[in-house]
């Protein structure tokens, strides 16, 4: 491919289909760049940034605009450039989910356990949402703090409740409790933390960039996108790992080693949910949606709608906006 020619904001592969999505999250998910120091992620931006002025280094190969283009879209927000948190990055939801949700699928018991490993989830998943959040709708300190809160309660309450309920019940269905507790927690969690977008609305472009307006409708269908990405991506690991540790209680190794039981099936269960994640359940759950997502004009607010067909007619047909992760 001629340099001259190559467009880095073109997708690698093509987003309207879900395997070419699911390349594209594979490569920007890749928990290997979570290691990577910041100079390095700043020197793939100063390439990306040099590359969209056309002024690409001598020297530079495809392969290398590449490798950059995937570091920059793994640790920089789409909609500001600006480098996001470690934590809050889709590329560490792998070394970050997993040990989260190995523990919270181990110590499901009591009631002091449950509170604080929910606790531990929903602060991670606050900040990742935040992070991932449509940043062109600005949120403020008092609307994160009230967000993370009624997050954090409600998975609490869910936890807690369905924990006292299932005292009775067969085991396995008391396993299943955390999942329950985290699709809930996300129901309202991710719409609590993008608030401002569905009170004021996203912006909204034709599909060439151009900046029509601001949706609310649009906002909720993003949102409603991302909290159906985010239980999917739980869903496997959370319900299936359950089934695998109730057998793996039964054999006889693991019960002539109680004093060990605790730490290998923490061990197991984190593995596994980790290895799971990292091959398929991250990647596989954001590439449910385009992550540019659209909107047929004729479904927005009557506001917006009637102000771009007064201004481009027919022209424009659909809108388009950043949905976030």
């Amino acid at each position: 491919m001629a340099l001259s020619s190559f467009d880095i904001d073109a997708p690698r592969w093509d987003q309207s289909t879900f395997m070419g999505r699911l390349k594209h999250f594979f490569n920007i998910t890749d928990c290997r760049t979570a290691l990577l120091p910041d100079s390095r992620l700043d020197e793939a931006k100063a390439l990306v940034e040099s590359c969209r002025a056309g002024s690409i280094p001598p020297g530079t190969t495809v392969e290398q605009l590449y490798y950059a283009k995937k570091l920059y879209d793994s640790a920089f927000h789409p909609d500001t450039g600006d480098r996001m948190n470690l934590i809050g990055r889709m590329s560490f939801q792998v070394p970050g989910g997993m040990a989260i949700t190995g523990f919270m699928l181990q110590f499901y018991r009591t009631v002091p356990a449950v509170v604080f490993w929910q606790w531990v989830n929903q602060s991670f998943n606050a900040l990742v949402n935040y992070t991932n959040r449509n940043a062109a709708s600005p949120i403020t300190p008092k609307q994160i703090g009230v967000a993370y809160v009624t997050a954090t309660s409600t998975a609490l309450a869910t936890a807690v409740g369905l924990n006292l309920y299932t005292k009775k019940a067969p085991p396995l269905v008391a396993r299943w409790v955390p999942f329950v507790a985290v699709a809930a927690a996300n129901c309202v969690n991710i719409p609590m933390m993008r608030q401002q977008e569905i009170l004021n609305g996203i912006a909204v472009t034709d599909e060439n960039g151009n900046k029509l307006g601001h949706s609310t409708k649009a906002a909720v269908k993003g949102i409603t996108q991302v909290v159906i990405s985010r239980v999917t991506m739980a869903a496997p690991g959370m319900i299936v790992l359950p089934i695998i540790m109730q057998r793996l209680e039964k054999y006889k190794f693991m019960q002539r080693i109680t004093f060990l039981h605790g730490p290998i099936q923490v061990m197991c269960t984190t593995m596994s949910s980790g290895v799971f994640h990292l091959i398929f359940m991250v990647p596989a759950a954001c590439s449910l949606f385009p992550q540019r997502c659209s909107m047929a004009v004729s479904k927005l607010e009557p506001e917006l709608r009637d102000s771009i067909r007064s201004q481009y007619g027919d022209s424009i047909r659909h809108v388009y906006f950043n949905k976030g992760l």
